[in-house]
């Protein structure tokens, strides 16, 4: 396998963002050292792991010098640098969706979540490369190159967050924006080895595209490496923002004071298991946490094999309105004949079965009721994160006919829609690797914000077995 990693001894090290953040705040390194850094650090990854939409370089040096000038009022991650996922408006660059449909329109203002991740102080380098309207679980094209697995350069990154993922995992940055509307941060998180928080419906400001859904099923959030990090973005998005429907999160810092009770499942929605090293990494994980104090048991999927059909049915939805809507869904400039063949094909699915799709609506808006039922009995779910290790590049991708990739889509992103329908928390923890030294993440979900609950079971199992990265190289293979 050939692994991609930018870790050495720079300002930027192997260190977190909260690290990093103390070092800036004690005037250890500035601002302007750590985006550097990570610039040479993108030079030397990204002509391979071809993770980036566009950049913004000169910019983010100025940002960088700003805040150096203030040093003395650094707080939260100001100065720390980082990426947004080319799906969000940034002020001054075009958003692309990951299309080749969509124009180059500079964007005037930035979406509101932008507005909240930038006012924790991130430096954003540029924006990052993910699936066509993330229509997909890997970050491939059937027009351009691939975005490369750090971990191993002839595997997928996951999708759709597939190109922040990369950026994080080979070290470029230490987080990165990332979104889910279906298991966008967690399928990412488990294939490239990170840290991936779902959070809660409302948690975090609202997707503009995705709050005139029928169903809202996006999420934004970000991607790290360790729990501090996605626990302290977490903290410090909700002093931009609070939604007061939801238990307040605070800096989370401590494992749970209770002893939890974990229900886990192995069993795919669609019927048959997980691959028996995905199987594994719940199998060890369980007993790890039960090792911890924590009361784990087997339990049936307590999901029904309908909500498979349903939810591929939404995602056709989805497609479907690009097809016929997109320059009004988008810009005026969508040009629809040149969307990927798996939009199409996800399109005609919607189309052959629109009597059907009412029906499936319905059930789905039930689903959060029945998702909530089960939190009667347990704390906690435990299941794998995918149904599979990270998958090949071009067994998914997009130009291969709907027909031909459904079910292997289908078994590969089979355990993280769930959360996304009932707008509850799910969380991808890198627990295991696969016999080829691939990453394997497990995921822990829970009801409608308890988030708290997730990040502080995160953090004792990453105290207790510390999460592996890649190790530190003196230069990225060719």
């Amino acid at each position: 396998m050939t692994t991609i990693s930018t870790f050495r001894d720079d300002a930027l090290g192997n260190d977190d963002a909260v690290e990093l953040s103390t070092k800036l705040q004690r005037g250890k390194v500035s601002a302007r050292e750590l985006t550097l850094a990570a610039i040479e650090r993108l030079e030397l990854a990204n002509p391979t792991l071809n993770a980036t939409a566009c950049l913004q370089l000169e910019r983010a040096l100025d940002q960088a010098l700003q805040l150096e000038a203030r040093r003395a009022e650094l707080t939260q991650f100001a100065g720390i640098p980082s990426f947004l996922k080319d799906n969000l408006d940034l002020q001054g660059l075009p958003t692309r969706h990951g299309s080749s449909g969509t124009s180059q329109i500079i964007k005037d203002q930035s979406s509101a979540f932008t507005e909240q991740l930038a006012g924790t102080g991130l430096v954003f380098l540029g924006k990052t490369r993910l699936p066509e309207f993330g229509l997909t679980a890997t970050t491939e094209f059937s027009r351009d190159q691939p975005t490369r697995n750090p971990w191993s350069t002839q595997h997928t990154t996951g999708g759709s967050s597939g190109g922040s993922a990369a950026m994080v995992a080979a070290g470029v940055v230490p987080i990165a924006h990332a979104n889910d509307g279906g298991g966008s941060i967690r399928i990412p998180a488990s294939c490239c080895g990170l840290v991936g928080l779902k959070p809660s419906r409302g948690r975090t400001a609202l997707n503009e595209m995705a709050q005139k859904l029928p169903i809202n099923i996006v999420s934004d959030g970000v991607v790290t490496r360790t729990v501090r990090d996605t626990a302290a973005t977490m903290a410090f998005l909700e002093r931009q923002y609070k939604n007061p429907s939801l238990p307040p999160l605070g800096w989370l810092q401590n494992p749970p004071a209770k002893r939890l009770k974990i229900g886990y499942f192995t069993s795919k929605v669609t019927g048959g298991s997980a691959h028996p090293d995905c199987v594994d990494a719940v199998e060890l994980t369980a007993k790890k946490c039960e090792a911890l104090g924590h009361h784990v048991e087997p339990m049936a999927i307590p999901i029904q094999s309908q909500f498979a059909d349903d939810f591929l049915l939404y995602w056709g939805m989805l497609a479907a309105s690009l097809v016929h809507f997109g320059k009004l869904a988008v810009d005026r400039q969508f040009d629809s004949s040149r969307l990927e063949p798996l939009t199409y094909g996800l399109a005609r699915h919607f189309r052959k079965n629109l009597l059907r799709f009412p029906f499936a609506l319905n059930r789905l808006k039930r689903f959060t009721l029945d998702y909530k039922n089960v939190f009667s009995d347990y704390d906690v779910l435990l299941s794998p994160t995918l149904g599979m290790p990270p998958t090949l590049l071009g067994e998914l991708n997009p130009r291969i006919e709907f027909e031909e990739v459904r079910e292997k889509l289908i078994g590969f992103a089979a355990y993280t829609a769930a959360q996304n329908v009932a707008g509850a928390p799910g969380i991808s923890l890198p627990m295991h690797q696969s016999a080829e030294g691939l990453p394997i993440g497990v995921h822990f979900s829970g009801p409608l914000g308890y988030e708290a609950t997730l990040i502080e079971l995160a953090i004792e199992l990453e105290q207790a077995y510390p999460f592996q990265s890649l190790p530190v190289l003196r230069q990225a293979a060719a």
